[in-house]
């Protein structure tokens, strides 16, 4: 019978060289020759070798160019800005080297370091090579922007633009110059074109708002504000500008609403979250809210006791709350401000008949309230100006009231003030029938009403 275990053994060992053979041949190969290891081979060998040339020579020009495009593709920086530094001093006399290339690198390392001065002169250097090179301008016009060269800035983004119309940051930086030198409608494209290369640009879009703001496009400005209102970085300032422009617009609520996130930031810069706290405190003053409002200004004083007149503030809200008719003739609604004027024409002449003929508003600045007044010996019409302030009022208003007395025929007028008239206000009226009425004496007619 046929012996099968010497051919079955003889297969075994063919089968096993066969394996053996393609272990070696292919598995090794491919395992060693993987992207990375290759890099890391290649890495290792570029720096081994240069290193070995530079030990023979300090100033081999090709094994430091080597060297700093290697620490430049790594990230590291430091070494990529020695390294290009030294590279730049050899290129006046080593033609052979690139100089744009060189000194390109070597101030956008020096940038990623916040070596802003240096990496400036360098890329003039590469610019003086090279003047139409997008690297060369970007750069140089982002360090223009930061040293607020503003008209430098566009001269340089606007080259760089135009090479790369896509670039998102230029379209950024070129916007923003152009909003710094209040060339808002112009900044508008570039910062819309922005958006659209980088969607998720926080402090592009806040500028953006901003200029939108300044093109007197409120709505678009506002919506974008209440947008960026939580973001921790431009959120506190958003929230500000959106209070600011609820504020104006006397939507009251919706601006407490605003700076109330605003001031909830933890990150806010002590002078946006001084301003928020004021302006807030404003805002609770306008809806009447008095306690409020004054934590708000005690706040601000335990912060800063000499911002702005937060003191005076205090002084006059505190003064408020002890006077009910005072704070209404000084914050109410227009409706109960002139309610409460009309009823302190009769303290004027308590015995007398009044009849009133004519009421007139001017914005929320102050009501004109024309009255025929009758007693038992005269009867006359008279105006009454009573100003929603609490500071000096000079002559201009008086003036103003003169021509309201001959518009009525009246033959007198009373102009009545929260706060004082200035001495050449005073001197306005001594020859007209126009009394005045300052603080005091309007404190005392309130308390006649009550």
């Amino acid at each position: 019978m046929f012996d099968l275990l010497p051919v079955v053994t003889a297969v075994f060992l063919v089968l096993a060289v066969i394996v053996v053979f393609y272990y070696r041949m292919i598995v090794v190969p491919n395992r060693v020759n993987t992207p990375g290891s290759s890099r890391k081979k290649d890495r290792n060998a570029t720096l081994k070798e240069a290193n070995r040339r530079l030990s023979s020579n300090p100033k081999d020009a090709e094994a430091l160019l080597s060297l700093a495009d290697l620490y430049f593709n790594d990230n590291d920086y430091d070494k990529a800005a020695k390294t290009y530094t030294l590279l730049s001093s050899m290129t006046s006399t080593n033609l052979g080297l690139d100089a744009y290339g060189i000194n390109l690198r070597a101030g956008i390392s020096l940038i990623k370091l916040g070596q802003n001065e240096e990496a400036y002169k360098l890329l003039l250097i590469a610019k003086a090579v090279q003047s139409d090179g997008f690297e060369v301008n970007f750069n140089i016009g982002y360090l223009e922007y930061q040293k607020k060269a503003f008209e430098k800035s566009v001269a340089v983004l606007r080259q760089a633009s135009v090479i790369q119309p896509d670039h998102a940051p230029t379209q950024k930086y070129l916007g923003q110059a152009l909003f710094k030198l209040k060339t808002f409608k112009e900044a508008v494209a570039y910062l819309r074109r922005a958006m659209d290369l980088e969607p998720n640009d926080k402090e592009c879009l806040f500028f953006l708002a901003q200029t939108y703001f300044e093109l007197g496009q409120g709505d678009n400005a506002v919506q974008i504000f209440t947008h960026l209102r939580p973001d921790p970085e431009v959120g506190p300032r958003a929230a500000l500008f959106a209070g600011t422009i609820h504020f104006n617009a006397r939507q009251f609520a919706q601006a407490i609403e605003d700076l109330e996130i605003g001031v909830r930031h933890v990150k806010a810069a002590p002078e946006v979250m001084l301003e928020l706290k004021y302006r807030l405190a404003t805002a609770y003053a306008q809806k009447q809210d008095m306690d409020a409002s004054l934590r708000q200004y005690k706040d601000i004083r335990a912060i800063n006791p000499n911002y702005r007149d937060v003191n005076e503030q205090i002084k006059r809200l505190s003064e408020f709350n002890a006077n009910k008719n005072l704070q209404t003739y000084m914050l109410a609604p227009t409706s109960d401000f002139v309610a409460l004027c009309r009823n302190l024409v009769g303290t004027f002449f308590p015995e007398a008949l009044i009849k009133v003929i004519d009421v007139t508003i001017e914005k929320n600045d102050y009501a004109d309230i024309t009255a025929e007044i009758s007693t038992t010996k005269w009867s006359d019409t008279i105006v009454f100006r009573y100003l929603r302030t609490h500071g000096q009022v000079g002559e201009l208003y008086l003036r103003d009231m003169q021509l309201r007395l001959k518009e009525m025929h009246a033959g007198r007028g009373f102009c009545v003030t929260a706060g004082e008239f200035t001495p050449s206000a005073k001197q306005f009226v001594e020859a007209r029938l126009i009394d005045l009425v300052e603080k005091d004496a309007l404190l005392r007619a309130m308390n006649d009403l009550n």
